[in-house]
């Protein structure tokens, strides 16, 4: 039983405030003691707010006649299903268009691979500055994404991101090389696992 008048002390017990212990707690998900202004390589996923369905379709096309067919079908094993391919729709083909135009913003910031999904974006993004300084306030990559928001918000005349984004640090080659191929593939992912791709 929760006693609503402990009194905290050293060692506990400590005070419950019963009234938020229903919100879900938050993770923070930043490394401790980490810039995330210097040189590397970053994966980062934006979602759109309540998960809308808005950027994109997936879709799999009949694969044309002499086109080569890939040797493995993948999973299901049925072959001459087609390739899935990204449908942008009209607010993905805005948000696509921002991540072309970031380079222009951005000479120490290049945006290696990404795609654009039904619900979310993923980004492979690289910092190279030569002289590797951090920033005080705040990182390379918030203020690419903040920005990348704005833009995009200003011309859907709404806001349709989530407040947060997810990020990973590249750690070395191999992750680079394990990240590359995860966003090339998430549009087949992507349709296997709500069975468009069969």
């Amino acid at each position: 039983m929760i006693q609503k008048n402990w009194t905290p002390r050293e060692g506990g017990p400590y005070r419950i405030d019963v009234k938020h212990m229903n919100k879900p707690i938050r993770k923070y998900n930043r490394i401790a003691q980490y810039s995330y202004s210097q040189n590397g390589a970053y994966f980062i996923t934006i979602c759109t707010r309540d998960r809308q369905r808005i950027l994109s379709n997936i879709s799999v096309g009949t694969p044309l006649p002499g086109c080569p067919q890939p040797q493995n079908p993948g999973r299901t094993g049925h072959p001459g299903t087609g390739v899935p391919t990204v449908e942008l729709l009209w607010h993905g083909a805005i948000a696509d268009k921002y991540i072309q135009q970031m380079k222009d913003f951005y000479d120490d910031l290049s945006v290696d691979q990404y795609v654009i999904m039904p619900d979310h974006i993923h980004l492979l993004i690289s910092i190279h500055n030569g002289e590797d300084t951090p920033e005080k306030r705040t990182s390379r990559i918030a203020r690419f994404i903040g920005t990348f928001k704005r833009f995009c918000n200003k011309e859907y005349g709404e806001n349709i991101w989530q407040g947060r984004f997810h990020d990973h640090v590249i750690r070395n080659q191999q992750d680079y090389d394990e990240t590359w191929e995860y966003i090339a593939n998430n549009p087949r992912k992507w349709a296997i696992t709500r069975h468009i791709l069969e």
